[in-house]
């Protein structure tokens, strides 16, 4: 008879074993998942922005060339990354041809004078004795056909001094602008032809950025519009719209929006950089970016129920600024918003609230 009472005590102590008191059940389903801070979405003016991309590229560029032919460049003055002033010397050419030629001309200049001088005396004389009678008139018109002449090889002879001149003032190039010099073809000893361009420089050093945006977003952009840059080093970079381009490019949809950057912040021209442009502000309901859970490629926030029990809410997020992230969809003002830790968190889990703000 003590075999079924031993075995019916076995029976009962493996049940206890396996299956918890009530007690502890209920302890352990009122025990909160995670303590946690508690936060109302707050109202905010943002401006809406567009995205961009695009190159920093010089405002304007300024060839320096030859304006004259067949002359050697004797010294170069600048190198690429030049900084220069207007009327600068740059490089200068040889002065020893253009200099005899001014040396020439100065001589023919003199030589038209004496002709002059001898042909206004011969045709001053004939004036006087016109009446006379002395003169015959073919003889008369004769003289004064010279003087006119000779007024007129003067005035050639004058000008084509200035020319050469003009020629020696060309053999010291000069910067057109102040400016940053970024390409040089320059060489000293190179015999140079009209036209040859020997630098080109960034007019006054000024870059912009050369934006690239949808065409859908022209009506909304114009000049002077804020935008902002995130400049190569991490830093941001604030501009102003100066011009939205004229046309839509029919391969890509897209437009140019020309932005000025500030005159005292140069940054290195050539690089394709990121940022946005500032449209109208309009009110935005925030909430921290720590409140926002992905899952699954969907956005959630956990929210304050009844009894300290939190809600998986899915929202929809916008704008975001200064480590807050707009909520277009899914919560109002009035929620409660689990400000940290919602990845730890269930939907109806139990919690234990901290502070709520």
């Amino acid at each position: 008879m003590r075999k079924p009472y031993i075995l019916l005590a076995a029976v009962l102590v493996c049940a206890a074993l396996q299956f918890p008191s009530r007690n502890g059940m209920a302890e352990q389903a009122g025990a909160p998942a995670l303590t946690v801070s508690l936060a109302q979405p707050a109202q905010r003016d943002w401006p809406e922005t567009v995205p961009a991309s695009g190159w920093l590229k010089p405002w304007q560029d300024a060839i320096i060339a030859s304006e004259t032919s067949g002359l050697r460049i004797t010294d170069v003055l600048v190198d690429v990354g030049s900084v220069v002033k207007k009327g600068q010397t740059l490089v200068r050419l040889s002065q020893d041809s253009v200099l005899a030629e001014l040396r020439k001309q100065e001589a023919a200049v003199v030589t038209a004078k004496a002709n002059l001088a001898k042909a206004t005396a011969n045709a001053d004389r004939a004036r006087q004795l016109r009446s006379s009678g002395a003169l015959s008139a073919e003889k008369i018109t004769e003289y004064f056909a010279d003087e006119q002449t000779a007024t007129a090889s003067l005035a050639s002879e004058e000008a084509a001094l200035d020319s050469e001149k003009i020629k020696l003032a060309q053999t010291t190039i000069t910067a057109v602008d102040d400016g940053l010099i970024t390409s040089r073809s320059a060489n000293l000893g190179a015999v140079v032809s009209t036209g040859t361009e020997l630098f080109r420089l960034v007019r006054q050093q000024r870059v912009e950025w050369q934006a690239e945006v949808s065409a859908r977003h022209l009506p909304s952009i114009w000049e002077g519009q804020k935008a902002t840059i995130n400049g190569p080093d991490g830093r941001q970079i604030e501009g102003k719209v100066r011009l939205v381009g004229p046309s839509v490019s029919t391969d890509t949809s897209r437009a140019i929006v020309y932005v000025a950057l500030p005159a005292d912040i140069r940054p290195r021209i050539g690089l394709y950089v990121m940022g946005n442009i500032e449209l109208q502000t309009t009110p935005a309901l925030t909430v921290p970016e720590t409140a926002i859970v992905f899952r699954d490629g969907i956005s959630y926030v956990f929210t304050s129920g009844e009894g300290q029990r939190v809600r998986r809410i899915r929202v929809e997020t916008g704008r975001r600024n200064n480590g807050e992230v707009e909520i277009v969809v899914g919560i109002d003002r009035s929620s409660k918003v689990v400000t940290a830790g919602g990845a730890f968190l269930s939907d109806n889990d139990l919690v234990k609230i901290a502070e709520t703000h």
